[in-house]
Formats: structure tokens, sequence, C-alpha cells
């Protein structure tokens, strides 16, 4: 009887209580989950789909499987060990006499020009022969048209191109690429440029947020320990240059740092130097423009850690008889060191794709992956190597992140 009055009087209409709460979770859960949706999609469409295709075209090229596929088809079957036979010209005839009708024959070279540089000229002509040609021999007659056609090298690349899937562009953002024979090998010395531009990327990413850590802690000390009034004042100072857009912030410094601007005429003033020095348009206009635009990323969350940190723990360790350098480095240093590691890591990986400032401050020999990744896409409409350095800059992006969580652990970041 008692059980039977507990039951009514949590549930007037005869269903049981646990039951009633598990609908009233589930709806709870189908709100926030609608109130998310936007965000779920804005992320899914602006970012996952994107990305996603990007890491595809790194490793996707169809064009040879589409425009000839005669000849991928025929190529199927062959060994690779000598030229092919008669029956593998005839379809190569076919589909160069196809490519020059539909005007296709340029993408066709243009994909081959990637690994063999002046095919592209030579398949060209090829096709525009091959559409007059009526009758066999086929493979003498090919030959003969351009030599290109009697090269072993030619036909291991097309072999490769019955496949959708290619390593090619991954190989060659390492400076690796395919040899006579198919096999790996490094690339010559005037290709192999991609090692270095990686290198290069990681060091002036270091050196950005080393500089900015340097000049950041010290203010975030002072904004976290000054007066309200004084700390609000400064904080303003701090975020000033979000209000101005990156392009005319980097076109400050190129006015600022140039031979004539004000950095060198106060300095020649000041008889610091005697004449000029070369401040823009190398690898210190590029670190000192970055550093500008990259500060308040690596000061804030340090500043936000700083501001929790009581005082009274300081001054308990002076008062146990530490040194103010020994109570700051052994009792306040440790505790900024979650919002240090979140400053850091925000700078970092935001430095590693840097395109504009590098672009418009440093020289020739200070231009980052993403220079590189604008000019595949821009200038040589190659999205494969422009694919093949975004995954792999995206790749390093998530091996730096994933060594931060086993060596601090991703709980630990305190962003504000």
């Amino acid at each position: 009887m008692a059980t039977t009055a507990v039951r009514s009087t949590g549930s007037p209409k005869g269903m049981p209580l646990h039951l009633k709460l598990r609908r009233v979770e589930r709806r709870q859960k189908l709100k926030a989950f609608i109130l998310v949706l936007p965000l779920l999609l804005f992320i899914l469409i602006g970012f996952v789909l994107p990305i996603g295709r990007m890491l595809f075209n790194a490793i996707h090229d169809h064009t040879l499987l589409t425009l000839m596929p005669r000849t991928m088809t025929a190529l199927s079957e062959w060994e690779g060990r000598d030229l092919p036979d008669e029956a593998i010209y005839a379809a190569l005839i076919a589909d160069l006499k196809d490519s020059w009708a539909q005007k296709t024959a340029t993408a066709i070279g243009k994909r081959m020009n990637y690994e063999l540089p002046g095919s592209l000229s030579q398949v060209v002509l090829s096709a525009r022969k091959a559409s007059l040609l009526t009758s066999g021999p086929y493979k003498e007659a090919m030959i003969e048209i351009s030599p290109l056609w009697g090269r072993q090298d030619v036909w291991n690349l097309m072999k490769r191109g019955t496949s959708a899937y290619t390593d090619y562009y991954l190989l060659r953002s390492i400076d690796y690429q395919y040899g006579p024979d198919s096999q790996i090998v490094a690339s010559p010395p005037e290709n192999a440029i991609f090692r270095g531009v990686f290198l290069r990327t990681l060091s002036i990413s270091i050196s950005v947020t080393a500089v900015t850590l340097l000049l950041g802690f010290p203010v975030a000390y002072l904004l976290a320990t000054l007066p309200s009034r004084s700390s609000n004042l400064l904080m303003i100072m701090v975020v000033l240059p979000f209000w101005t857009s990156l392009l005319v912030r980097t076109i400050a410094w190129v006015v600022l740092l140039q031979q004539h601007g004000v950095v060198n005429e106060t300095l020649i003033a000041l008889h610091v130097i005697s004449q000029p020095a070369e401040l823009v348009y190398n690898r210190v206009g590029t670190i000192v423009a970055m550093t500008h635009i990259q500060l308040p990323f690596t000061l804030l969350p340090i500043y936000s850690v700083m501001k929790t940190i009581s005082p009274t723990y300081v001054r308990a360790a002076r008062s146990l008889g530490a040194g103010p350098f020994y109570a700051f480095w052994k009792v306040y240093f440790p505790q900024t060191l979650p919002g240090i590691a979140a400053g850091c890591l925000l700078t970092f990986i935001l430095c590693l794709g840097y395109y504009i400032t590098p672009a418009l401050v440093g020289g020739a020999a200070d231009q980052m992956v993403s220079s590189f990744v604008a000019y595949y896409t821009n200038e040589e409409l190659n999205w494969g190597m422009a694919s093949a350095l975004g995954a792999i800059l995206l790749t390093a992006t998530l091996l730096l992140y994933y060594s931060f969580n086993k060596l601090v652990g991703v709980d630990r970041l305190k962003m504000g």
C-alpha cells in the first residue's frame, strides 16, 4: 500500500517517476542540440568539409584516368619493362584525337608537366598531329611525332595515372619524386626547396613566439598587479592593434622600418647608427611585424592566469625567508605556466599560417609555406601541390598539439 501511494504521488497520471525524469532529460538534450545545431553546421560547412577536401586533393588526381580512358585501360596490363606494344599506342592515338577535338590536350599535358617538365608542349603537339593520322603502324608514328613517347619514364608516369590516387604531391612537398623506373628518389638540388621552406616557417614561428613571450610576460605581470585604473589604461593599449586591420598594421611597419623611415631616422639622430640599417624586406622586418601582431595573443592568456594568482603566496614565501627572485621563480612563475603554454601554443599555430605579413615585409628568402600554397592555388592552378603543402602543415600542427597534450595536458590550458 505504501509503495502504491508513493508511485501515485510521484506520477499522478500513473507513469513511473523515473520514466518521467528520462523524458524530461531527453527533451532538455534535444533543446540543447537544437541550440548548438547552427554552430555545428557552421563548423561542418566552414571548416570540416574544406579541410577534408584539401586532404583529399593531396592524394587524388584522376586527370589521366578521366581524359585518357583507352590508354589507361590498355596500360593496366602493361608490366612496365619495355615500351608498350602497338595496341597501347593505338589507344594513345585514339585518346589524343579525342583530346584534340574536345580541347583537353592542354589539361593532359599540364598534368604530365608536373612530373616531367617540358611535356606540355609535346603533348599538345602530339594531339594535333595525331588527329591527322589515319593508319598505323602507330608506335613508330608517335615516336616520330615526338620522342617523348619513346621514353620509359613517360610511360611509367602514364602507368601511375591508371589509379585515381597518387602520392606524387605529398612526395614533392618533402622534396622527393619518382625516378625513371617509378622508384622514389630525392629531388634534384635545384628543385629541392620545400624542406627549407618548412624549416624556415618553423624557425620564424618559434622566433616570434619567443619574442612575444619575452615582451608579453612583463606586461601581463604589470596588468595583473597594477591598480585597476592603470591596468585598464594599459589593457586598452594592448588591445588597440585589434581595432585596425592586419593589412594596415603590416603596411605601417613598412613605412616605419624603411631606410628613411621613423626608426632609422631616430637611430641616426641619436647617433646609434651612422647609416640606415636594413630593417625591412628581410627576416628582421618579418619577425618585428609578426611580433607586433601576435603579442596580444600571447599576452592575454598569461594575464588571465596571473589575475587568478593570489599575492598571498609570494608574501608567504617572503615571510619564510625567500628572496624576491626566489619567491617569484619558485612560487609565482610555476602557477603561470598554463597561461604561458596557452599563449605560446596559440601564437605558434597562428604564425605557421602567416601569408600577408611575410609577403609585404619579408624578402624573397623569408616567404613561408602559405606563400607557396597561394602561388600554387592562384598562379599555377595546381590544387594537388597546394593541398599537399597545406596537409603537411596541418599534420605538423596536429602533431604539435598531440605532443603538447602528452607533455603538459590540454586540460591545463587557460585562455581566460
